[in-house]
């Protein structure tokens, strides 16, 4: 059975901005962003890509045509052979029923919720509905899916699925948050023997929403939402949460059963700030200045952790199962996610690479396969995930993109063994290296495939990268890499034992506060990802290497990209960003590139 996953809308973009005036940093501020593809075979995911890496347009919600051309064109597929299309949202009849109940109990003028409803049936009818999907996957590919062979998913249903099947469909219980799906923002509950299970006395619905409270804060601080709530945590290590925190005072109620509402002013689609006056009451006028954003990230950063650790309590007494899976946007939170690990009872607690929306793809379809007629009591577990499943670049290729070069740069073609003793000798110097192998990694953070490398035995790197390379704000900290059996040593890692795809985040044992300052936060805590030679041979092999020569065990970890851009795809892309930046040196599969003004 061949089940193609499919997320984003031709038209979404220009009926938020026609109707609700979203234009700009809130172009993608609701539905649809972190399109893409994926394509599951016989139960096994082939492959995966975000269309922002084809496009080159981040966060993009447009329809992911490139995407889903390079999933079958990689497995050799055509349209017609497909079985099953998954989309990652239900927009059914019930729900827009549910949407007019919604409206009706708004508080406002008649003609105000007459006119939202005319706004809301234009974002239905053009984008949404089962109808308009369908004719936007006819108008965009040219083939007519059967109606009856597309599957729409509840959103956060797909989400909970993407856990579910990368971490290879144990019994588990989960936690879902985000900004907001169909109808709710958060829900929990638990697969047991293959089915899943709602916890629906435990729902919070899109209004009572912390990550679009989250969102809107990110705004406030002069920040994109729906892109750089890592920013707000970043800063949150700068300062203490205010006593008594005003968020927890004023804004949020917790309830039974896990249950919370949030005390806001009337949401206003027209206006985007309509929660500004709320948080300039209670911390006073914005200011542009770190001591001031630090003081509210920090006081969202504890009104997160307070929120979700009560959802947490709950979802403990409502289950007798041990493992937890966390997924949605507000589980890219790594340093909330560590909090609340350890203070669970769970045994082990996992948040995939793909927790946000670009795994909704991967959720959706395997919804669909398992959830199949010819499938339901047959599906076995699936072979381990790995998050390495968009597009890679032969030597040929790479070479022939070289010479496209040529009069830019110069290159030398070594063998594996030669990349990592060159690589590494390079790295044992103040240097940055552009680090571009295989297949492109799937999910919202570089881990090792298309990244950006540095020693952090150097405390200004980070000052350095930020400046010279990403062109980002100061303040932001850099991840550092380190191999699997050697993360104990460097961090205190509590009861986790790995974190492959920095979603957690860990103190830095004291000894080597001065061996990795340059990937230290100013909380004295990283972000980190754990290696081995299974997922990662080459750049374990780099990192064993380095560490011998130098004696620090990581190396600093940042996505191949500046800022504003997505991460880099093609050789190409990668090139452009090198010569853009002030990249030392890049590495392009076997191939060892520097500036043709420059000498290696």
């Amino acid at each position: 059975m061949i089940v193609l996953g499919c997320n984003g809308f031709t038209r979404i973009a220009d009926i938020f901005a026609e109707h609700f005036g979203l234009v700009g940093i809130d172009k993608h501020y609701i539905i649809g962003h972190d399109a893409g593809a994926s394509l599951l075979v016989d139960g096994k995911l082939v492959a995966a890509v975000e269309e922002e890496r084809l496009n080159r347009i981040k966060k993009t919600s447009d329809f992911p045509f490139n995407s889903v051309n390079w999933v079958l064109e990689h497995a050799g597929i055509q349209f017609s052979d497909i079985d099953l299309i998954a989309v990652p949202w239900n927009f059914s009849g019930e729900v827009f029923d549910m949407t007019l109940g919604g409206v009706a109990a708004m508080p406002g003028e008649p003609a105000q919720k007459i006119d939202f409803l005319r706004r809301m049936g234009a974002l239905f009818t053009g984008a949404l509905s089962h109808e308009a999907v369908l004719a936007d996957f006819a108008a965009r590919t040219g083939f007519s899916p059967d109606p009856d062979k597309v599957v729409f998913v509840p959103h956060h249903l797909a989400h909970a699925t993407t856990g579910y099947y990368v971490s290879g469909m144990e019994d588990t219980a989960f936690l879902i948050s985000d900004g907001r799906a169909e109808i709710f923002s958060s829900m929990m509950g638990e697969f047991r023997d293959g089915k899943i299970r709602i916890f629906e006395e435990s729902t919070i619905t899109g209004n009572d929403s912390i990550g679009i409270l989250f969102n809107s804060i990110t705004r406030f601080l002069g920040f994109v939402p729906n892109m750089d709530e890592y920013k707000v945590m970043g800063l949150a290590g700068f300062a203490e949460p205010p006593s008594p925190n005003p968020f927890l005072e004023h804004v949020v109620e917790l309830h039974d059963n896990g249950r919370y509402t949030l005390h806001l002013p009337p949401a206003d689609l027209h206006n985007t700030r309509y929660v500004d006056p709320l948080l300039e009451q209670h911390f006073g006028p914005l200011q542009d200045t770190v001591e001031y954003k630090a003081g509210i990230a920090a006081a969202a950063q504890e009104m997160l952790g307070v929120v979700t650790n009560h959802q947490l309590r709950a979802l403990e007494a409502k289950t007798d199962l041990d493992h937890l899976l966390f997924e949605g946007g507000v589980a890219l939170n790594c340093l909330n996610n560590t909090q609340l690990f350890e203070g669970s009872r769970f045994t082990d607690m996992e948040v995939s690479f793909a927790a946000s929306d670009t795994g909704i793809v991967i959720g959706a379809a395997a919804y669909a396969w398992a959830n199949h007629p010819d499938n339901v009591g047959k599906v076995k577990t699936p072979e381990p995930v790995t998050p390495y499943l968009g597009p890679e670049y032969d030597a040929e290729t790479t070479e022939r993109t070289l010479r496209e070069f040529a009069d830019r740069v110069n290159w030398t073609r070594l063998s594996e063994d030669e990349i990592v003793d060159q690589v590494a000798k390079l790295l044992t110097e103040k240097v940055i290296i552009g680090w571009h192998q295989g297949r492109i990694e799937h999910g919202p953070r570089a881990l090792g495939h298309r990244s950006i490398l540095a020693n952090p035995k150097f405390p200004d790197i980070k000052d350095v990268i930020n400046t010279r390379v990403k062109h980002r704000e100061p303040f932001r900290p850099f991840a550092p890499l380190v191999l699997e059996p050697d993360a104990p040593k460097v961090f205190e890692m509590g009861r986790k034992t790995r974190s492959p795809y920095m979603t957690f985040v860990f103190p830095v044992r004291p000894e080597f506060h001065d061996i990795i300052p340059g990937a230290t936060h100013v909380d004295g805590t990283s972000r980190i990802q754990t290696i081995n030679d299974q997922d990662t041979p080459l750049l374990a092999a780099l990192l064993r290497k380095f560490t011998a020569l130098t004696d620090v065990p990581c190396l600093i970890n940042t996505s191949f990209n500046v800022a504003g851009e997505p991460i880099v795809c093609t050789p190409a892309d990668a090139l452009n960003c090198f010569l853009g930046t002030e990249i030392d040196y890049l590495v392009l599969g076997n191939y060892l590139v520097t500036k043709a003004d420059e000498s290696a």
